[in-house]
């Protein structure tokens, strides 16, 4: 049991690793965030469908129920994307992130209403702690910038995404995650697939396209697959409060890639949550 607790930690880490170089690539690839997006999907629905087939999983669903789910989960994911790459072109990778990881919060106060759990006060105070750590990493909101037009579509991109975290636990546990990130990313390619016929897309660009596919097998196809097979072995809003490393991560892979280079207010912040995530990892590792 021990080990196996460790295997999953290890896992969510590993998930979260490979998210957090969504910010970097993200902010680097010239497309719109929406064209971003659809081939992302793209790429990453050819590689997970290819390993599903290797592993022989049966793709059928089951009822309309969990086809109603997989297309709302779907929808959210997308909406939780594109938002979040706006997040990332209108500010920077550590706003854009850090403005996303207001979701375990999010998180925390949504999960017993979807789940019959009683609202956690210790989740809360987590979570709190999280909050915190983002404000001291963010800089001081102008409404006027496009920095808190940044934060502001990074906060939506949070809303989207504890709610697809949560339906995706709550209605499709029962699925393997390979065929759930499967079935998402046909939701989306097929909801973005009007995004095409804009104009001025830059295809020529040949790095774009080594950073599409970077960002659609390691950040997608292995990072998200992981994360969502973690929701089987940890409550979401745990989940949510250990992945809050992953603006951390994301921040580190801006000042080597990108030279954005935080202020020491953002190195106070990102201990904050560190801290947060290290409690959360021997709680869960109690419970278990």
């Amino acid at each position: 049991m021990k080990n196996r607790h460790l295997k999953n930690l290890l896992e969510l880490n590993i998930a979260v690793v490979f998210i957090s170089t969504s910010g970097v690539l993200g902010r680097s690839i010239s497309f719109p965030p929406e064209i971003t997006i659809w081939w992302r999907c793209l790429f990453a629905a050819i590689f997970i469908g290819l390993f599903c087939w290797y592993k022989k999983y049966d793709l059928k669903i089951n009822n309309r129920k969990d086809a109603f789910s997989l297309f709302l989960s779907g929808f959210l994911l997308g909406a939780h994307w594109v938002t979040y790459f706006y997040a990332l072109h209108l500010s920077n990778v550590a706003i854009g992130m850090l403005s996303l990881f207001t979701y375990p919060v999010i998180t925390a106060l949504l999960e017993p209403v979807f789940f019959k759990i009683k609202l956690s006060k210790y989740q809360l105070f987590l979570s709190f702690l999280v909050l915190v750590g983002i404000y001291f990493l963010t800089p001081e909101f102008n409404f006027k910038n496009s920095y808190t037009k940044g934060v502001l579509m990074g906060l939506i991109s949070a809303v989207f995404y504890a709610l697809r975290n949560i339906i995706t636990k709550r209605n499709l546990s029962h699925y393997n995650a390979s065929k759930v990130m499967f079935y998402q990313m046909l939701v989306i390619i097929a909801l973005l697939f009007p995004v095409l016929f804009k104009d001025n897309l830059h295809y020529a660009n040949i790095n774009n396209w080594g950073r599409l596919l970077t960002l659609a097998l390691v950040t997608t196809t292995i990072g998200h697959t992981l994360f969502v097979n973690s929701f089987k072995n940890f409550k979401i809003s745990a989940v949510s409060i250990m992945s809050s490393m992953s603006p951390i991560y994301g921040i580190l892979f801006g000042m080597l890639f990108l030279s954005e280079i935080p202020s020491l207010s953002t190195f106070f912040g990102g201990s904050l949550i560190l801290i947060t995530v290290i409690i959360e990892s021997i709680q869960t590792k109690k419970q278990k």
